[in-house]
């Protein structure tokens, strides 16, 4: 039986304890939150005993796997003193606010020992399984290029009650780092590495509430083939994302968990994959399967998909955007 902690008990870390719950073999043990009623509201919820902190967590208990649900800038630190106690890390989105703190945390797991896994679910759900399968598989000839489209809604409240959100120093960026990091991550897994990108980011939105941005366009050129990326959080409503890649023979797109192909001078053809969300249905419904799969892979030594080495392209081109958006010019990506 893998005993499991969690620090961090805000939303995300809901699904994060369905997910645990849903696990053979693993149960929750602790949780911890700096307001000490959050963490005991978790573990009256799924199991475990409450702390006030990680450090107070670590002391009292032994668990073998932990799960980081804190705000941004709290993951590299939580997850380098997790590995220096031999524990099991999986963390959410995104693995670090700056390129030193990415350094920090490849240098921290270098040794081999303990897992690291990140939370980059959207890598499992069945319409993207299927999007990627259709560029593998070339029935539609090569990929010319793709676009990628998040446009949510976040008033102010979702910042100024969080005491961690909308700051630079403690949530790294915005609508990108935060929101649809994912979808660019998604980007990086159909086309491969990145080569360079032009961009630009503004606050349309909540100024003077926020100092990072909630609205950000980039092009990406991945090796001749030219993605267009877009996403705010300045819209009326939490729309499905919107992923397509456009091939020598036709388009093929993923809006949520559809997926239509629309072969060039042919019928489209619909693919639903009708998959529950654990969390907000936008969020997409991969989480149970990513943190199972990492479980999966603790048990038997066997790489994870999401390991450090498999976010690095998808953070450096993160970091890109935001270079070039700041120098107003493109940037090279090595």
């Amino acid at each position: 039986m893998l005993k499991v902690a969690v620090v961090g008990c805000g939303g995300v870390a809901q699904v994060h304890g369905q997910s645990i719950h849903a696990l053979e073999g693993a149960e929750l043990i602790a949780c911890a939150d700096l307001v000490p009623e959050r963490a005991q509201a978790y573990a009256e919820r799924f199991g475990g005993r409450a702390y006030s902190s990680l450090e107070a967590l670590l002391e009292a208990e032994r668990p073998d796997v932990l799960h980081i649900c804190t705000p941004h800038h709290l993951h590299v630190p939580m997850a380098a003193l997790a590995h220096r106690r031999g524990v099991h890390v999986f963390m959410e989105k995104p693995p670090a606010i700056t390129r030193a703190q990415f350094a920090e945390l490849e240098a921290a797991f270098s040794s081999g020992e303990g897992r690291l896994g990140i939370c980059f679910q959207n890598r499992f759900i069945g319409a993207f399984l299927r999007l990627k399968k259709l560029a593998e598989e070339g029935r539609y000839g090569r990929v010319l290029g793709a676009r990628a489209f998040v446009t949510w809604k976040r008033e102010a409240p979702y910042y100024t009650q969080s005491g961690w959100r909308g700051s630079l120093a403690t949530e790294g960026g915005g609508a990108l780092i935060n929101q649809s990091i994912h979808t660019l991550d998604l980007l990086v897994r159909l086309l491969g590495k990145p080569s360079a990108v032009e961009a630009s980011c503004a606050n349309r939105h909540l100024q003077g509430v926020i100092e990072v941005e909630d609205t950000v366009e980039a092009t990406i050129d991945f090796g001749g083939k030219r993605a267009l990326f877009y996403a705010t959080t300045a819209y009326c409503e939490d729309s499905l994302v919107l992923l397509e890649l456009s091939f020598e023979k036709g388009v093929v797109r993923m809006e949520g968990n559809l997926v239509t192909q629309r072969p060039a001078g042919g019928a489209a053809i619909y693919e639903d994959f009708d998959e529950a969300a654990l969390g907000k249905a936008y969020w997409g419904p991969g989480h149970q399967a990513c943190i199972a799969e990492f479980y999966r892979c603790v048990r038997s030594g066997e790489p994870f998909m999401n390991d450090l080495s498999s976010v690095r392209e998808s953070f450096n081109l993160m970091m890109g955007i935001y270079e070039s958006a700041r120098e107003k010019k493109p940037v090279l990506l090595s």
